[in-house]
């Protein structure tokens, strides 16, 4: 075994100890300069465990046997989304309080496959 292949199975674990969390961005407001501004810092101070820092949402529509029907993008609406690192739900948890949301922001941990 070579040394690199050593680093790369170090890193492999060390991937495998750290969990991804799908962080769901709830509600929408009209941006302002401020909002977007304490987004950029929030951003920033994420730092090295944002993974994907995902896209804006605009209005969707919800897809159901029945039909599809629009949603409104108001307060409810998932307006945006990001993937983050963490070690775990609790730590994922302790950022997202941290985020500048409008109304809340949904975690859910990413399982592997």
């Amino acid at each position: 075994m070579w040394a690199s292949d050593d680093a790369d199975a170090v890193a492999g674990r060390r991937e495998q100890l750290v969990k991804k969390f799908l962080f769901l961005y709830k509600g929408f407001e009209q941006p302002t300069p401020e909002i977007g501004a304490a987004w950029m810092k929030w951003f920033g101070d994420v730092g090295d465990a944002m993974v994907d820092p995902g896209n804006p949402l605009s209005a969707g529509i919800e897809v159901t046997r029945e039909g599809a029907t629009a949603l409104d993008f108001g307060l409810d609406a998932l307006t945006g989304y990001s993937v983050i690192a963490a070690e775990d739900i609790d730590a994922a948890l302790a950022l997202a309080k941290t985020n500048p949301m409008i109304t809340s922001v949904v975690v859910y941990e990413l399982g592997s496959m």
